[in-house]
């Protein structure tokens, strides 16, 4: 089979959409269903304290649904009552209000795609990939062993997820070059930063909202988490290698090294700058709007390492930016369906109700019934800390009353929302993770599923475990 049968129609850039949904469309079709469900799910609010919810608070409010609502040429907002069901202003509306709610991820990404669009102009990428190949004889199973593990550790010890898209343009030119299909890049990106996320090993992202919430120290817990980390990481490269072994043998043949010492700088300059991302990210707390800066600043610093004019290094930059435009639209429409979510004021009426049916289950079933239930909560909020935030003060005390301890709580928040990230069409992320590699929703879907259903039964497994030994 030759590369180009392995690559199909949405593997390749530029090409025509034939016989696939477009993930714009796909995400239009979420908004879509998220605002009719506004018209059938109650409204209702808990107090808050700041951005968490205060448990026994919750109360229903009266919400106006119908044609009244779906006709209503204004735009319903948080905090306001009576609450009103989506209609079609607030519908188009809550596009660019996603945007904005996603301004400072959108920035960061922008800035990562020009970072990269210099890098790429340098030649020092391809050069690089050549040198890798050469040293590894074009092993596809020892480099994408190395770059899944290299993803996997970066979520789980330092919380890096979005910040991979900008990545994504790279491990598709590496897989690209082994010849394998874009899914493979895909797989890589997608299975490591979500495993790296079920697990959380010392994720501060997540663990340290949840945990206080849940009344446990911060980063206690780590064994467990590393254990499952482990199990979920083996089987994880497993299923990748599983599929590249299936996949036709490429030929390769080795080539000459030629990294020239304009590019060699130019690397040195990229490891030095993201080491001083991770630096800032994980000791100075830098967020998106931050990391944006630095990435701007990367630029520059690439730009001169490799001797580039500035206007073709303006170019190149502008040119990275422009790669962004899909994955940055797909972050801006799953913000506007937390938009419409939350300015209809039905996300605490369905952690009301997910709660209802944990409170008077068995033991037993109560971790399982925590893990289902954050994982049902995780198709509206793909952000562990703020799904946190609203449902823990609301699950945790139902938990602690059943015998559950907080760290189990934690885990089950952890490993619902990391495993439903994986498949959930209102994941913004994965839309954009799948935008960039150019893959169909359908076609990650298929190939994921197998994998999806194996690690459930390991999360299931661990909680048991974990309630059986007292954890």
């Amino acid at each position: 089979m030759s590369t180009t049968d392995m690559t199909n129609t949405a593997d390749t850039p530029g090409s025509k959409s034939h016989g696939r949904l477009h993930p714009v469309l796909i995400a239009l079709t979420v908004m879509l269903a998220a605002a009719l469900l506004t018209h059938f799910i109650p409204a209702g609010k808990f107090q808050r304290d700041g951005r968490h919810v205060i448990p026994g608070t919750y109360q229903v409010i009266a919400k106006e649904i119908g044609l009244p609502a779906l006709l209503s040429p204004s735009v319903p907002k948080a905090n306001e009552s009576p609450a009103h069901a989506a209609g079609v202003v607030s519908l188009f509306a809550a596009i660019p209000s996603g945007f904005v709610a996603q301004a400072p991820l959108i920035f960061m990404l922008m800035f990562a795609g020009g970072t990269f669009g210099v890098l790429r102009a340098t030649g020092a990428i391809d050069a690089a990939i050549d040198d890798l190949l050469h040293v590894s004889s074009g092993n596809a199973y020892v480099l994408v062993t190395g770059a899944l593990l290299l993803i996997a550790c970066g979520a789980t010890f330092m919380g890096f997820s979005s910040e991979y898209v900008a990545i994504m343009p790279l491990v598709l030119s590496l897989t690209r070059r082994l010849k394998c299909p874009n899914l493979v890049a895909a797989a890589i990106v997608v299975l490591g930063a979500d495993i790296g996320y079920i697990a959380s090993v010392t994720n501060p992202n997540a663990l340290a909202v949840a945990q206080p919430l849940a009344g446990v120290p911060i980063f206690s817990g780590i064994l467990p988490r590393l254990a499952i980390f482990v199990v979920m990481l083996g089987l994880g490269l497993g299923y990748v290698m599983l599929y590249l072994h299936r996949l036709p043998k490429a030929d390769y043949v080795p080539g000459a090294k030629r990294l020239t010492a304009h590019q060699f700088r130019v690397l040195i300059a990229l490891v030095l700058g993201g080491a001083a991302l991770v630096a800032g990210t994980s000791v100075w707390s830098w967020r998106h709007s931050e990391q944006a800066a630095a990435f701007l600043a990367l630029s520059l610093l690439i730009s001169l390492a490799g001797g580039m004019r500035m206007n073709q290094a303006a170019d190149a930059l502008l040119d990275g930016m422009k790669n962004m435009v899909l994955p940055i639209t797909m972050i801006g429409l799953g913000g506007a369906v937390g938009v419409i979510l939350e300015s209809s004021q039905i996300q605490d009426s369905i952690v009301q109700s997910l709660a209802s049916l944990i409170q008077g289950q068995p033991h037993a079933a109560v971790t399982a019934c925590l893990m289902v239930a954050e994982m049902m909560f995780g198709i509206l909020i793909h952000s562990v800390s703020a799904k946190a935030a609203v449902s823990i003060p609301i699950l945790a005390p139902i938990a602690h009353l059943s015998g559950v301890s907080g760290q189990l709580t934690v885990t089950a928040l952890l490993l619902g929302s990391g495993l439903i990230n994986m498949i959930s069409p209102t994941n913004g992320l994965l839309l954009a993770f799948l935008a960039v590699s150019k893959v169909d929703y359908i076609a990650w879907l298929r190939f994921v599923a197998p994998l999806f259903i194996v690690l459930c039964a390991v999360g299931f497994t661990a909680l048991f475990l974990m309630t059986s030994f007292g954890s």
